[in-house]
């Protein structure tokens, strides 16, 4: 829902924007023929994070404290369970840089844009996690338990894209379109984890205090961008965009230890897990540009 607001929004102000681009005309045109340009701005982002799922799997043994015999071992584990996560939006700082290309004989242009946004000041959590786990002892008797955690959070902290793009210039700027590659870094938290088991009916804590766990991905995506420049002189112009990317979905692994000494039996073993899921993020963008 959010993201349609995004697009109702910038959708509009890039009709408007390439409206005034082309309405004001002049015997000479402010657009070069050709050009190197850099520039700063800000982008207004909103981020979905989705088909996020998450596995957990537990191993312990029992011992007895007071003797340290072994007691028993045991297995518990589960399928993935899906994550439901809030859209996270925010502001950005953007810098950017490119060069662009009139064809021969006609206002038609072709270009290709590199830029780069921190969007690590949103991130969006989901709290009180809870994953089904069913398990055995090592004689094969079964039991089923939880691991439990305060909160599961995702984060783009950084991101890159490199947009080959087409467009028509006009007496006072340009529109465009284009399709690239992005590169994004992506922040997974799993926060106060508690692997708990019910042995004989009663609620245990397996694997003692919370355990954090965190991973950090760089993802490969795509993204759309629809655009338009308005130049202020021969040197200076605005430069006004809707982009949509989506990452690649990837796995991310997590592994601790833990040993939980109590009465009567001390449990000791591993936690292990992953999670998976995608990242769609859609932005306004705007920057002013130097052009040499």
């Amino acid at each position: 829902m959010k993201h349609a607001l995004i697009f109702s929004i910038s959708l509009p102000l890039l009709t408007v924007f390439s409206s005034n681009v082309s309405a004001q005309s002049s015997s000479t045109s402010l657009v070069p023929n050709s050009g190197v340009y850099i520039g700063l701005g800000l982008g207004l982002n909103s981020t979905q994070f989705k088909g996020q799922m998450l596995e957990a799997t537990g191993i312990s043994n029992v011992s007895n404290t007071a003797t340290g015999a072994f007691v028993s071992s045991g297995t518990a584990g589960g399928p993935p369970v899906g994550i439901d996560m809030p859209t996270a939006n925010g502001v950005s700082p953007l810098i950017q840089g490119g060069y662009f290309q009139k064809l021969q004989g006609s206002d038609y242009l072709w270009g290709v844009k590199f830029s780069y946004g921190y969007l690590g000041g949103t991130t969006a959590t989901n709290d009180y996690i809870r994953v089904p786990q069913y398990g055995s002892y090592s004689n094969g008797t079964p039991f089923t338990g939880n691991a439990i955690a305060s909160s599961y959070q995702k984060t783009i902290n950084h991101q890159f894209s490199l947009i080959p793009y087409f467009g028509q210039s006009f007496d006072r700027g340009t529109v465009y379109f284009g399709v690239g590659p992005t590169l994004s870094q992506v922040d997974t938290k799993i926060n106060n984890l508690v692997g708990f088991a019910d042995l004989n009916g009663v609620r245990t804590d397996i694997s003692g205090s919370p355990q954090n766990f965190s991973a950090s991905q760089w993802v490969w995506g795509g993204a759309l961008v629809l655009g338009g420049t308005y130049y202020i002189d021969k040197s200076w112009f605005l430069d006004l965009s809707y982009t949509i990317n989506m990452t690649q979905n990837k796995t991310a692994s997590y592994y601790s230890t833990f040993n939980n000494p109590g009465s009567p039996n001390t449990y000791s073993g591993s936690l292990i897990g992953s999670s998976t899921g995608t990242a769609t993020t859609q932005s306004i963008m705007l920057t002013i540009n130097r052009q040499f």
